[in-house]
């Protein structure tokens, strides 16, 4: 069985996430459907952009082939489980830190840039 997922949104770390969110809004056209000191967010046709407030956040160097993590995706699909256990085996590990709880589940694509498994509302 081929796990298939729809990408839901992205995450961008921020030091200003209303800010950062009202400047992509206005360059896409999309709506601002959250916004607080903490977390914002802007969607358009159901994908979101969600922008979160990182302590010390430093923009990266352009060009910077040595950077860290920057982002990360969150994936809808019908079966946490059985997603996670697909991907396990086509080369993503699962972290033992686990925030989402019962939320969501956390994994390491094979270079170890993680994303989250959600579930399909």
């Amino acid at each position: 069985m081929t796990t298939h997922a729809d990408l839901a949104m992205v995450n961008l770390d921020s030091s200003d996430p209303a800010a950062h969110a009202a400047f992509y809004a206005h360059a896409l056209g999309w709506e601002i459907t959250h916004s607080e000191t903490e977390y914002a967010m802007i969607t358009k046709d159901g994908t979101s952009i969600g922008f979160g407030r990182v302590p010390g956040y430093a923009p990266p160097a352009w060009p910077d082939p040595t950077g860290g993590k920057r982002y990360h995706l969150d994936l809808t699909v019908d079966d946490v489980a059985v997603a996670e256990k697909d991907l396990v085996a086509a080369g993503a590990t699962r972290p033992e830190f686990q925030p989402g709880g019962e939320r969501w589940t956390v994994l390491l694509d094979p270079i170890g840039q993680p994303f989250c498994l959600c579930p399909r509302r």
